[in-house]
């Protein structure tokens, strides 16, 4: 007799079509991102040419579902995997679901309760009302450093979301160590809230991770929050203690236009065994503007200052462009190109020796990570379909 076993994502692709029964959904959806880029002055190349992908969105493919359970209460879920169309290669560390997995309840009077690695609360209700999601990182602060990008997610998460009550909504995150007698050594915990009004919106809130003492000297361990050290900009306090990321943002409407401006304050502290001394401030602003200038073309343009203080001290000035054309309801063209200025000094560590050295200040636009001169220029064109 013929055995057949089914795969989960066999499971899944069942459910698409028998789900209707039990009153509940799943679907299977997805983008792919992929584009052709030029940089100048990357990783001590003067020029690279080559595919870039992931640029206006992360790569991914996921299922999400919910089940009726009666009394307005549902179960939910949501597996989502990152990619790299280049390569076909996973992301995220090479997790299978590493963008997010998680599974919970929600309901319309109580609000939603999931557990799993998820977004925190700043990316959930601040993202959203920023440059980046128009245009992706390359809006995105220089190398990161607060997260504005979405480069880090929190595992073995729980997280609950209110209801909206007249336009304002909260939301809070607890990340768990997870490690025996290690209570406070690699938690991570974040809140955040929101206001929308007819053409206004606006948001505010706090994220924290800790640092686990053991390994120190390797760089960042934390086993629920994952590592925000991925440029030149910090990689310098990959040994921190902890990070503190406070943000307000603010965006309004008005016919095809859309402005926008936001503002963060991160800090990385040290403790007695990380490599540095003194707390490492990044006070970042950010002012954007995107205009629907036909139904099918939108096009938008944003500045960046962060100013880097403390331990090092530095400045980055980044002028961003970008433009979208839609071919249809889920294919579009882009373009976008970015120009980055850095002065002053700041940390690096070398993998190589294991120790931390200061240098000048290295241009990294966005979230991209490449490490510049003092000033560095990008240049995208590429595709986006999601299914």
């Amino acid at each position: 007799m013929k055995r057949y076993v089914l795969t989960p994502l066999a499971i899944a692709l069942a459910g698409l079509t028998g789900a209707a029964h039990a009153q509940s959904s799943v679907t299977l959806y997805g983008i792919i991102d992929a584009g052709i880029g030029y940089v100048h002055n990357a990783d001590g190349n003067g020029k690279q040419v080559g595919m870039i992908n992931g640029n206006m969105n992360g790569n991914r493919w996921g299922i999400k579902g919910s089940e009726d359970l009666g009394g307005g209460l549902k179960a939910v879920f949501q597996l989502e995997s990152g990619f790299d169309p280049g390569t076909g290669r996973l992301n995220q560390g090479g997790r299978e679901f590493g963008r997010q997995a998680f599974v919970g309840l929600t309901s319309d009077k109580y609000g939603t309760v999931t557990l799993g690695r998820q977004y925190d609360p700043l990316v959930d209700m601040a993202q959203g009302i920023t440059g980046d999601n128009f245009f992706g990182g390359m809006f995105a602060t220089p190398g990161d450093v607060d997260n504005y990008d979405n480069s880090l997610r929190t595992s073995n998460a729980v997280k609950y979301v209110s209801p909206t009550y007249a336009g304002f909504q909260v939301e809070g995150l607890y990340g768990f160590s997870n490690g025996a007698g290690t209570t406070g050594q690699g938690q991570t915990w974040s809140g955040a809230a929101t206001y929308n009004n007819g053409p206004v919106s606006l948001a505010a809130g706090y994220f924290y991770a800790n640092n686990p003492t053991a390994n120190r000297t390797t760089g960042w361990n934390s086993a629920s929050s994952d590592s925000l050290f991925n440029s030149p900009v910090n990689n310098g306090y990959s040994s921190a203690h902890s990070i503190g990321i406070a943000r307000v943002a603010g965006q309004y409407v008005f016919g095809s236009a859309t402005v926008g401006l936001s503002y963060s304050n991160a800090r990385y502290s040290p403790d007695g065994k990380s490599g540095f001394s003194e707390t490492e401030k990044y006070n970042i602003g950010n002012v954007f503007a995107a205009y629907q200038l036909t139904p099918a073309l939108l096009v938008g343009a944003g500045y960046t200052y962060m100013k880097a203080s403390g331990d090092t001290s530095a400045s980055y000035h980044q002028a961003s462009l970008g433009a979208d054309y839609a071919l249809s309801k889920r294919t579009d063209f882009y373009a976008m190109a970015a120009y980055q200025h850095a002065s002053g000094t700041q940390s690096v560590y070398d993998a190589t020796t294991g120790k931390r050295t200061t240098q000048a200040a290295q241009a990294s636009i966005g979230s991209y990570g490449y490490a510049g001169t003092s000033h560095q220029e990008i240049a995208i064109v590429g595709i986006r379909h999601k299914f």
